[in-house]
């Protein structure tokens, strides 16, 4: 009898479709109705550090422990609404309970009816973006300063040894710029930062208040002093103390300011014995200390005694360039505060913006954004979110026939300045601006500026 030769049976053909799933370097996951989830891709295991085994059957938040589970989740806004989501920004926590930041992509499942039968999500491991974009943004940070502009960049060069030295700094610029900011970076950099950081507004108070509130009182100085009061100096103690507008001190206080920087020694009012000024001194001001001392208006012992080490703050005007750094960080700022999702500003609304003048500096464009948070629900802050006075420039200038866009409403802005710096010397302006001055004469005479050189004849825009 011949044996019966067994049949070999046919080999399945692979899934295309789940080949294609496991080959991929973004995580998939499906869920059912019930959000257990139903299929766990193999860069879903990776990114996760949960196995397949342990994840199918699962709820979907058991195992993401994701930032939008509980309020947000953009699987359940897809499910709801029938529309998929694209590129939401999110973070799981992996196995190891570390934070990953991904990226979402949502879609719902359907039958072959058209029914609903669970939905679909993606997601991307962010982890190598993220950390390229906090060095990146080192570059442009120190402390809670951020700045792209090359001004401020020579600042922070300097900044790290200046606040590791003891020595008085005197910070100069605009309201509005950021000094008490940069006083706080420095004492949070300086070996005293687990001190206290005291702020005194100089110009807030009275002659006879200041000074208590500087040295403090002893009990029987005056009627209602009942106990002793510790002034501002003694709760800087192992810390630091900025004197903001310090130009607004009479002279009878500077001169008792005047011993505590050169003695570290204070008088208490009431007091028969001097104490010890153990703080860090930051003076601010947004007035020309070298021309009221000039006039008299300031000790010139005291100027001395207080520029010892100077930094200038340049006004916003002068670092357009950190305009779109300083709006994604309050509006950051802003969502935190008041609970929002604002993703952003709207190109033409920032257009506006790199277009003013900023007569408050960084403070007037907090209040922008801040005002432009009442008005704006969701998305993108846009122009009609923005205050008149910015609006009505931009309308006015979107009608002139020969300055049409945002770029040639900043490029005349930023000539204009230039010129005005330099006493409408061209030449110098070209060299500010970074171009030739041919290229130069042709954007003015593109945009349509009316720009007379110094005492109004043209001949000088060959200089």
């Amino acid at each position: 009898m011949k044996a019966k030769v067994k049949k070999k049976r046919p080999l399945s053909a692979p899934d295309p479709f789940n080949a294609i799933l496991e080959s991929i370097s973004d995580g998939v996951f499906t869920v059912d109705p019930n959000w257990l989830i139903t299929s766990f891709n193999r860069a879903a295991e990776v990114i996760t550090g949960v196995s397949r085994r342990e994840a199918l059957g699962r709820r979907c938040s058991e195992v993401f422990r994701c930032s939008m589970c509980e309020a947000a989740c953009a699987l359940k806004q897809t499910l709801k609404s029938g529309k998929p989501i694209i590129g939401k920004s999110a973070y799981i926590v992996d196995a190891g309970g570390d934070r990953i930041p991904i990226s979402v992509s949502t879609a719902v499942l359907r039958d072959a009816s058209g029914g609903v039968i669970g939905g679909a999500e993606t997601f991307r491991d962010l982890s190598e973006v993220d950390a390229l974009r906090r060095e990146l943004e080192g570059k442009f940070r120190v402390g809670d300063l951020a700045s792209r502009s090359p001004l401020m960049q020579r600042l922070f060069e300097v900044l790290p040894a200046i606040a590791a030295s003891p020595s008085t700094v005197l910070v100069l610029g605009e309201t509005g710029t950021g000094k008490e900011l940069l006083a706080r970076t420095i004492h949070a950099l300086s070996p005293r930062q687990q001190g206290p950081f005291i702020a005194v507004n100089c110009g807030a108070l009275p002659d006879t208040l200041l000074e208590s509130e500087l040295f403090g009182y002893k009990a029987g100085a005056f009627t209602g002093a009942n106990k002793d009061k510790p002034g501002r100096f003694a709760l800087a103690g192992g810390g630091t103390i900025l004197l903001d507008e310090i130009a607004e001190i009479s002279p009878a206080l500077q001169v008792k300011l005047l011993r505590v920087l050169q003695d570290r020694v204070y008088e208490p009012l009431g007091a028969t014995r001097s104490e010890t000024a153990d703080a860090r001194i930051i003076v601010a001001t947004n007035k020309d200390l070298a021309a009221q001392t000039r006039k008299g208006e300031f000790r010139e012992d005291l100027y001395y005694r207080v520029n010892v080490v100077r930094l200038e703050l340049p006004p916003l005007r002068r670092r357009k360039e950190d305009i779109p750094l300083l709006v994604e960080q309050f509006v950051a700022r802003f969502n935190r505060l008041q609970q929002k999702i604002l993703s952003g500003i709207s190109a033409e609304a920032l257009s506006l913006l790199m277009a003013h003048d900023w007569p408050g500096n960084i403070r007037e464009l907090e209040n922008i954004i801040e005002r432009a948070f009442i008005l704006c629900g969701e998305g993108d802050i846009g122009i009609g979110h923005l205050p008149a006075e910015l609006t009505a420039f931009g309308l006015a200038s979107s009608r002139d026939p020969d300055v049409r866009t945002a770029h040639d409403i900043l490029d005349a802005q930023a000539i204009r300045a230039a010129l005005e710096r330099h006493h409408g010397n061209r030449s110098a302006a070209a060299r500010e601006l970074g171009i030739h001055k041919t290229t130069l004469f042709r954007r003015i005479k593109k945009l349509g500026l009316s720009l007379p050189g110094r005492g109004g004849r043209s001949r000088n825009q060959d200089q």
